[in-house]
């Protein structure tokens, strides 16, 4: 459970927190949103306060029916963000959350990013894995179908658990004939998943331990835990550190999070108990 991270390894034996910067204009928790230098800078030093281990960057908002925004204008937005971190924190691990080959590149060669973190897993842009083979970097591969426009609408699975797995097995396997064998795997809650599919992944989370990759878990504040409260974004911090307690029970090796002091307490408790 280790990766390579530029010329440094992270190790995943103890869980790790990742936090989310949205340069986004409409991600669905109003709090996650930034959009100065100053406002990025507050927000990254808030979370490097509170002992975050992966930074998050991310600059096109796959919420349901998010605008479909373009390349140039998403690296428009990253480009704030990085200057700003990459100045301030130039030893903090980021991750830029983009489907885009295209962004990717830009992200890796002018700012050096360690990790592509792609909602996608590949299936929106045809030239990603290519890619992440010739940049060199590490890979969070991502269960979805459709994009953040369509995806609600393609919720049926006969069996969820077995075709979310075998998707990430499938493409966890092509990346390592092209020579990627920095992998993390993602569920993918909330994209194409209903509440109850959600909650069958979370209760069954140990079984993505059969594709030998770290597994990167993002529920913050999401709608499966909204939906269950009948509470708002804003109000789901409590519902959240439940689902992050299950989640680590189930193997989690990443949380990404909004919230990284009560994401890091709840890690701390876990190792207590463990």
């Amino acid at each position: 459970m280790v990766i390579k991270y530029g010329n440094r390894l992270i190790d995943f034996s103890q869980p790790k927190v990742m936090g989310i910067v949205n340069v986004t204009p409409d991600s669905f928790y109003n709090e996650s949103r930034v959009s100065s230098a100053s406002s990025i800078l507050k927000k990254v030093e808030g979370m490097v306060s509170e002992g975050v281990d992966i930074i998050d960057i991310g600059a096109y908002s796959s919420r349901p029916m998010a605008e479909n925004i373009g390349a140039q204008e998403e690296m428009k937005r990253l480009m704030v963000a990085l200057e700003v971190i990459v100045k301030h924190f130039p030893d903090i691990a980021l991750s830029v959350d983009t489907f885009r080959s295209e962004v990717a590149t830009f992200a890796v060669k002018n700012y050096g990013v360690g990790i592509i973190n792609d909602i996608s897993g590949g299936t929106l842009d045809n030239c990603m894995f290519e890619t992440i083979a010739d940049l060199g970097v590490a890979y969070i591969l991502m269960h979805i179908k459709g994009n953040p426009q369509t995806m609600q609408t393609r919720c049926d699975y006969t069996n969820v658990m077995a075709e979310v797995i075998d998707f990430l097995q499938k493409r966890v396997h092509q990346l390592h004939l092209l020579g990627v064998n920095d992998v993390i795997i993602d569920p993918g809650f909330g994209f194409a998943k209903t509440k109850e599919q959600n909650f069958s992944l979370l209760k069954n989370l140990n079984l993505f331990s059969a594709i030998q990759a770290p597994l990167l878990v993002g529920v913050s504040r999401k709608s499966m835990i909204c939906k269950t409260l009948n509470v708002t974004p804003e109000e789901a911090l409590n519902g959240t550190t439940a689902v992050h307690y299950k989640a680590l029970i189930g193997g989690a090796n990443i949380l990404r999070v909004h919230d990284v002091k009560e994401a890091k307490q709840t890690i701390a408790i876990f190792e207590a108990v463990k």
